[in-house]
């Protein structure tokens, strides 16, 4: 949710259907891309049952991203504040066909009051549709024999110090003239995906303990809920204008920058030592976000007991959603 000055056009609700009918296309391709194990060409590749995964991952995936931003907009026009409906932004071929859904606020927000409830609604409300998604998809999930894949290292083997190390290490062996070291048996590379707290009470709520060895072959919407669940944990990082960074500014004012800066430090932190994908939403969220926030047109007005409890309750939702390390990808 981002806060500009604008006038106000008439709605082109044509632009927002077209938008949308186009993100479940890219999304749905992206889903036989990248998710399914046959990976067609063609439409006429495509099997019913092909067809019936990758539309039931596209459409739970847009539920929950459209949600998260109704909830702003509802919430936004309970304030009286001039907003646009949800832009759907299509992304063909790449990552999961989709870079989200914005909408446009034109007005500045009245209060802080009013900046918890429409930050906190987006997220709120898009994981009161991711949770069940991903309940009832484990619940129909199979659980299967675990790979054999490498543990987890500090540092990790994808963070930006490994990624130095071995590229440091291939410039000294091409100097020195050393012998190439014995390559291993290369299968293919799986993705992993990460566990946050949210997903293992989920896995464990859906199908109860998981037997030693044993590891979860999840339906479709289950990917499309764990997507949803780490949209939630960037929108809910406390830094400038993300919707965790409208609660901070509702809570602790200008001094709330320094929350960003923090949240930066980690994230940095987390690129160095852990995973280099986390640098991505560093330079998004320092570069691009930034950490400044603009002012509310009464910032005297009290926030009220309610506004922070709903603050505590994102800030328990954030916990939840995260995980150091989102995506993997390892050879077997």
């Amino acid at each position: 949710m981002d806060t500009v000055s604008a006038a106000r056009p008439a709605p082109r609700y044509w632009v927002h259907l077209l938008l949308l009918v186009l993100t479940v296309g890219t999304t749905f391709t992206s889903y036989l891309l990248y998710f399914h194990f046959q990976r067609p060409y063609s439409l006429g590749e495509v099997s019913p049952e092909a067809a019936f995964r990758a539309l039931s991952f596209s459409l739970s995936l847009l539920a929950i991203l459209g949600t998260h931003e109704m909830g702003h907009y509802l919430l936004a026009r309970w304030h009286r504040v001039e907003t646009s409906l949800p832009y759907f932004i299509p992304l063909p071929v790449l990552g999961v066909g989709t870079l989200g859904a914005v909408i446009r606020i034109r007005d500045r927000i009245p209060n802080r009051n009013a900046l918890v409830d429409i930050g906190a609604a987006g997220p709120l409300a898009g994981l009161v549709v991711a949770l069940p998604i991903l309940f009832w998809g484990l619940a129909h999930s199979t659980v299967v024999d675990a790979p054999d894949l490498p543990s987890t290292t500090f540092p990790g083997d994808g963070s930006l110090w490994a990624i130095g190390r071995d590229v440091f290490t291939w410039v000294m062996d091409r100097v020195t003239n050393a012998p190439p070291a014995p390559e291993a048996p290369f299968n293919g590379v799986q993705t992993l995906f990460g566990d946050s707290l949210l997903m293992q009470g989920l896995t464990r709520l859906a199908l109860g303990p998981l037997p030693e060895g044993k590891d979860v072959f999840v339906h479709p919407v289950v990917i499309a809920g764990w997507f949803g669940l780490l949209v939630t944990l960037l929108n809910l990082m406390p830094v400038g204008q993300l919707d965790g960074g409208h609660l901070a500014y509702a809570l602790w004012g200008r001094r709330a920058h320094w929350v960003g800066r923090a949240v930066a430090l980690v994230l940095l932190v987390l690129t160095l030592f852990v995973t280099a994908s986390w640098g991505l939403w560093l330079l998004v969220t320092s570069k691009l976000v930034g950490f400044g926030h603009p002012e509310v047109v009464e910032p005297q007005a009290p926030l009220s007991p309610l506004r922070k409890w709903i603050c505590a309750l994102c800030l328990l939702a954030l916990i939840g959603c995260a995980m150091p390390i989102p995506l993997r990808q390892v050879m077997t």
